[in-house]
């Protein structure tokens, strides 16, 4: 799985190790011309596409280590971190290791710059116009990789969309939501958005909302205290005086509730277990408030 992923530090060093070797041997080889070059022209152009390309990127892998080393060492962050920060200078790095990509490919098939730029220029113009909102994505993705109000792990709610955040790409914000489901989120959506982070608050709020017959005569301080004998097994998870119950609407038949629960942290299998003991006292409540009322009239019946 995603959240399964971590970095390690030791196989990024062993590449970019792997990567020098290769670069100096291209170098030397550069310099002092083998007979093999002079045998197999097309052999020294790939030689020199591949410096074109392995040079650069490189640097960018030295540079973006020590750039994450950087980053963890100020805020004392364990070495296998999985931050917003580091997604987006990965991000970086890949596009940056395309483009020089592209530029060893036009040096390897001797494709004169000026007509590439040219054609590039009108090529760029119509894929801003066809994938306007792929474009926009990605922008998005790294204003939010690069921001510190959402991090990889945070609870979130988008909309209807609920969940933790397991990944963030150029095009998706990735979630998982309370039945384990993946949610994809365009990242256009998710920054436009209203955005609430649980994650950054210093409690998780369950909400429930339900609606009960006028005619049962039920009251918020009543439900309350109701309610507040039903989470009382839950006290470890609750905060004290942490339930409230609140009218939403009055309609011509029935009154719509909300109940409000404030949890000390963010714990899915114990929010499930509350949710449904609240939703399984609700039902019995009105289950047997209707029993009562059937019994009530079978009586004057019999009368």
């Amino acid at each position: 799985m995603i959240e399964d992923r971590e970095r390690k530090t030791g196989k990024e060093i062993l590449m970019i190790l792997v990567k020098a070797v290769v670069y100096l041997f291209l170098v030397y080889f550069y310099i002092h011309k083998p007979l093999l070059y002079a045998e197999y022209p097309r052999l020294d152009k790939a030689a020199g596409a591949v410096m074109v390309f392995l040079g650069p990127s490189l640097v960018i892998s030295i540079v973006r280590l020590i750039i994450i080393y950087w980053y963890i060492r100020k805020h004392k962050f364990k070495s296998n971190v999985k931050d917003n920060f580091i997604l987006g200078i990965n991000r970086i790095q890949s596009i940056l290791n395309t483009v020089f990509f592209v530029i060893a490919g036009i040096t390897l098939f001797n494709v004169d710059i000026k007509d590439f730029i040219f054609s590039v220029s009108i090529v760029a113009a119509a894929i801003a116009v066809t994938f306007k909102d792929y474009i926009n994505n990605m922008i998005n993705g790294l204003i939010i990789m690069f921001s510190d109000r959402l991090s990889l792990g945070d609870h979130i709610k988008i909309g209807e969309h609920e969940g933790k955040i397991l990944d963030i790409t150029l095009i998706n914000m990735i979630l998982q939501n309370e039945d384990s489901d993946m949610v994809i989120i365009p990242n256009s959506l998710a920054f436009s958005s209203v955005i609430v982070n649980q994650s950054k608050q210093n409690t998780k709020k369950l909400s429930i909302e339900f609606d009960m017959s006028l005619s049962n005569g039920f009251t918020p301080e009543y439900l309350e205290n109701h309610l507040y004998k039903v989470i009382h097994d839950y006290s470890e998870n609750v905060v004290e005086q942490g339930l409230t119950v609140k009218t939403i609407a009055i309609n011509k038949d029935v009154a719509i509730f909300k109940v409000m629960i404030l949890l000390k942290r963010y714990d899915k299998l114990k929010e499930r277990e509350i949710r449904r003991a609240i939703n399984t006292a609700l039902i019995r409540l009105s289950a047997t408030l209707h029993k009562d009322k059937q019994i009530d009239t079978e009586k004057k019946e019999s009368f």
